[in-house]
């Protein structure tokens, strides 16, 4: 009798086991919620599209969300992030974005929001606690590399009232890795493939913190031809949506992170880099190089930094720009005074100072050396464009040359219709488009017998320059009608009057924006600044003037001012410093200015939460 009674109670318990076990997977009751949720609706996924860690979502748990609001409450002293959401959003998402997290913390998260059920619908305030992992990036390997992105951030003026609600997104890269050096083109030769950075991409409030970063890795890959790169030209589009390219490919996420698309560039074209215009046609405009470009000397080579195409929404190719075609490809005379020490992010210390002479380039021309360096004609980079706008009034494209030291806007039809920049050696087929520099009085200002020595050009207080090296052309739509166009640029500095200076303490780079009159062929200087910030606000390469209509402000980024350079071991001894500043239009000093410390900028835009979540 007691074997059977325990037989009984043995085979009791297994099915007790197996039941609770057939529960927990699966049976009877259906598949079991194991997972844990803190609130009134669903779980929350951290990182819920792999690229933007600082991102969460709350899921809607099977009921309809509208009325949504989200407040990320600040650490002590902190920056409030808030702002509603859309219902396309909601449905997007399946549930609550939440954008703004703090990395490794413990992030308080208020969010408001009507429930609905059938035809109860219940009004939700909760606060949610969403811890997030502490930053990641890619090292480098290098002594000089001490962080992920910046090691410190300083705020020398605080941002005013007007602009304390402010996220800046501010793009860098990393220093070169082992990981990236070993692919380059080599069919046809040259080419600018081996520029290759790991991308430090993030968003910082104005108090420095930082309030989301890309994860690169699973859209990102160093030693893969069609995968990496540098991520390049970043623009937030019209539906909050960013836009930017790298490499071989350009690509559109929103910013929790879902991609919406990303392309291998098209098959005649590569080498993205710089500048991708996201224009108000619907269309992009990418700065890329030419696959293959025959020379009239029979040489077949890939093309570096001089060919602009427009494609459409589904990248069909609609229009090219050979700009080898229809600029003068072999004029050198700013190339040989440029700084060889730093040509773009060609950072080369050893070289720093020195400067190419006629014989130099004439060899250069003569051999077969292709590729990403300074020289002249198809195949080298003798056009450096960094910058394109497209000027929906006369469908033109405004461009930034940096090794041409000029801003020039060439129409549908192929033709320049302007060039902003030093007058010397210009052949005659040029001339007529040179803009003539004037006072605020239509007065023409001379820039001396060789048209590159402008009153301003000397580190003074006042007066009219030429950019040089510059970055950041852009077109201010708001300010502009018809032919009187207003013109953003960040003048480096480089090569400044056509010269290096006596000392390379002596240079200094300037935020500057223009008026041109396009009927009168002319070009006033109405702002600048950073003149008087001298040598250490100096940016060699890099950099962005940029204007934004929501605050009526421009945003300058000095990206990589403050480098510390060892003149006797001809080395980098630090990253960059680089200032970030707004400015109320027309003012004379910042509403806001901070110093990030040890990191390689490029350049930086506001961030904006409406566009991207309430629209």
């Amino acid at each position: 009798m007691k074997k059977i009674l325990s037989s009984i109670l043995v085979a009791g318990m297994l099915l007790g086991v197996g039941a609770t076990t057939s529960f927990a997977i699966g049976g009877p009751s259906g598949a079991k919620v194991d997972y844990l949720i803190q609130g009134q609706i669903g779980e929350v996924v951290v990182n819920p599209y792999d690229i933007a860690p600082l991102t969460a979502i709350i899921r809607n748990g099977g009921y309809d969300l509208k009325d949504v609001k989200v407040r990320i409450v600040p650490k002590k002293g902190g920056q409030e992030i808030k702002y509603s959401v859309s219902n396309k959003q909601i449905l997007t998402h399946g549930g609550i974005p939440v954008f703004g997290l703090y990395p490794d913390y413990k992030n308080k998260v208020e969010v408001e929001y009507t429930r609905i059920l059938g035809d109860k619908a219940d009004k939700l305030k909760e606060t949610y606690e969403i811890y997030t992992a502490p930053i990641y990036a890619e090292p480098a390997g290098i002594k000089i590399q001490d962080s992920a992105f910046f090691t410190e951030a300083v705020v020398h003026k605080a941002a005013d009232k007007e602009f304390s609600d402010r996220l800046y997104f501010l793009t860098g890269n990393i220093q070169k890795s082992g990981k990236g050096t070993q692919v380059v083109w080599n069919n046809p030769v040259g080419g600018a493939l081996e520029w290759n950075f790991y991308p430090q991409n993030f968003v910082i409030d104005t108090k420095g913190e930082i309030r989301w970063y890309m994860f690169a890795e699973p859209i990102y890959d160093l030693k893969s031809i069609y995968n990496a790169g540098v991520m390049m030209g970043f623009k937030q589009n019209d539906d909050g949506a960013l836009t930017w390219g790298y490499g071989q490919r350009y690509a559109k996420y929103d910013l929790m992170g879902r991609k919406i698309f990303n392309r291998q560039l098209p098959i005649g074209y590569n080498d993205f880099s710089h500048s991708l215009d996201n224009s108000p046609n619907g269309n992009y405009f990418l700065r890329v190089a030419s696959s293959n470009q025959k020379r009239l000397d029979g040489k077949n080579v890939r093309t570096v930094r001089d060919v602009v195409i427009e494609v459409d929404e589904n990248g069909v190719v609609l229009d090219e720009w050979k700009l080898y075609n229809i600029l003068d490809p072999y004029r050198d005379v700013n190339m040989k005074v440029l700084d060889q020490g730093a040509v773009c992010l060609n950072i080369d210390a050893s070289m720093a100072g020195k400067t190419l002479s006629s014989e130099d380039l004439a060899k250069m021309d003569e051999s077969d050396k292709f590729g990403d360096i300074v020289g002249s004609g198809p195949g080298r980079n003798w056009a450096h464009i960094n910058s394109v706008d497209h000027d929906t009034e006369d469908d033109s494209i405004i461009l930034s040359s940096r090794h041409q030291s000029a801003i020039i806007k060439i129409g549908r039809d192929k033709k320049v219709k302007w060039i902003l920049g030093s007058h010397e050696g210009w052949s005659d087929k040029f001339k007529p488009f040179l803009l003539q520099p004037v006072d605020s009085k239509g007065n023409k200002i001379s820039c001396g017998d060789s048209g590159s020595k402008c009153p301003g050009y000397l580190n003074e207080k006042g007066g009219f320059d030429y950019t040089w090296t510059q970055h950041t052309a852009f077109k201010i739509d708001a300010k502009s009608k018809g032919d009187i166009l207003y013109v953003t640029a960040f003048d480096n500095g480089d090569s400044r009057g056509m010269e290096q200076p006596a000392l390379p303490s002596m240079k200094y780079s300037r935020a500057v924006i223009y008026k041109i009159d396009q009927k009168k062929m002319t070009v006033e200087q109405v702002w600048e600044y950073g003149k008087n910030r001298g040598n250490s606000w100096y940016s060699p390469v890099t950099s962005l003037t940029e204007y934004h209509a929501d605050k009526d402000s421009v945003v300058v980024y000095s990206a990589t001012a403050g480098t510390n350079f060892n003149l006797q071991t001809g080395a980098f001894e630090s990253l960059p410093n680089p200032y970030l500043m707004e400015f109320k239009w027309g003012a004379k000093e910042p509403s806001f200015e901070i110093q990030l410390k040890g990191i390689s900028g490029y350049q930086a835009m506001p961030i904006s939460l409406k566009k991207a979540f309430e629209n």
